[in-house]
């Protein structure tokens, strides 16, 4: 469990988040009504074929989103190849050989070009894309605010900076939260997107070897495909029971002390974070209706609007 000194820290970072939650100007759910109205359909339909062809790819477009909105805001910056002036966040240490799902939001844009050029930005992209995904996987809808626009820049030192590791305690991942202003709540609610997806060795060996707070069958299972030394690339569900299914069987894992990696099962090490656990546990539509709300809150970190920025023509680059 959280020391008493840590957890002043967790209750001040916590009000910080609280208070830095502020509604959007410019983001609006009926953005591009007039200027694409078959945007929604469109990056649908691709999403789909995308997650039918691959489910793995659901957890990846959410996954893009999460780590794009974490590194000066939901700006599309991540997409951003390197260039002349910058090195992008996709070879970021969190990002590189772990990001994935590039070529499918390359389709996406694609697609809407076609429809209405010029339009849509590639952050607004990555939005829809990951609520989709989730919606396809079995998660509740929730309604996208949009109206973003693209960064001209990347930052891969901010990225290695601000986002959240597999190998972070609960006080470290709550003050990453805290300085996007997302608060505890948001930090569990957000995490249960890992119901979804696959992690390599390499990001939770140090958990099945090291941490007391694991099932020892669970970790035992785990010891037999991911070694001491060497598969680093080898992949493990996320959630050992449905990983193909948006669901809230990662609570359950973690109540069983079988998060897969070692930021999930700090999730149970306050008792504040673990009531929230346990909530999701025997409630899962909760889960879904906060899962929502989180991810319009995330959505709202810091996005260009207005004039600042531009819309991408191509998602790699700048025009």
């Amino acid at each position: 469990m959280v020391s008493s000194s840590k957890m002043f820290w967790v209750a001040v970072l916590t009000v910080s988040a609280i208070f830095r939650l502020v509604v959007v100007e410019g983001l609006s759910t009926h953005y591009y009504s007039s200027s694409c109205p078959k945007l929604l359909p469109t990056v649908r339909a691709v999403v789909v074929a995308a997650v039918k062809k691959e489910a793995r790819m659901g957890a990846s477009l959410l996954r893009l989103h999460f780590h794009d909105c974490f590194v000066n805001g939901c700006d599309g910056s991540i997409l951003l190849d390197d260039n002349s002036t910058f090195i992008g966040e996709k070879k970021a240490k969190p990002n590189y050989h772990s990001v994935r799902g590039y070529e499918v939001v390359d389709d996406i844009k694609e697609a809407v070009e076609k429809v209405c050029p010029g339009v849509v930005s590639c952050a607004d992209i990555l939005a829809l894309a990951a609520r989709d995904s989730t919606v396809f996987l079995g998660g509740k809808s929730w309604k996208v605010r949009l109206g973003r626009r693209d960064s001209t820049t990347a930052n891969k030192t901010t990225a290695e900076k601000v986002l959240p590791s597999p190998y972070s305690n609960l006080c470290t991942l709550i003050e990453k939260f805290a300085n996007q202003g997302l608060s505890m709540k948001d930090l569990v609610t957000l995490s249960g997107s890992h119901t979804i997806g696959l992690a390599s060795c390499s990001t939770f060996r140090g958990r099945i070897y090291k941490d007391t707070n694991i099932n020892s069958t669970f970790a035992k299972k785990l010891q037999e495909r991911c070694p001491k030394v060497g598969k680093n690339s080898t992949l493990f569900p996320m959630d050992k029971g449905t990983p193909k299914h948006f669901d809230n069987f990662y609570y359950r894992n973690l109540m069983n002390q079988e998060g897969l990696l070692h930021s999930d099962q700090a999730l149970t090490d306050t008792t504040y974070t673990l009531s929230i656990v346990k909530k999701y546990v025997n409630k899962p539509s909760s889960f879904f209706k906060n899962f929502a709300k989180s991810m319009v809150r995330m959505g709202n970190i810091s996005p260009l609007t207005g004039r600042k920025g531009e819309i991408r023509i191509n998602c790699r680059k700048v025009n």
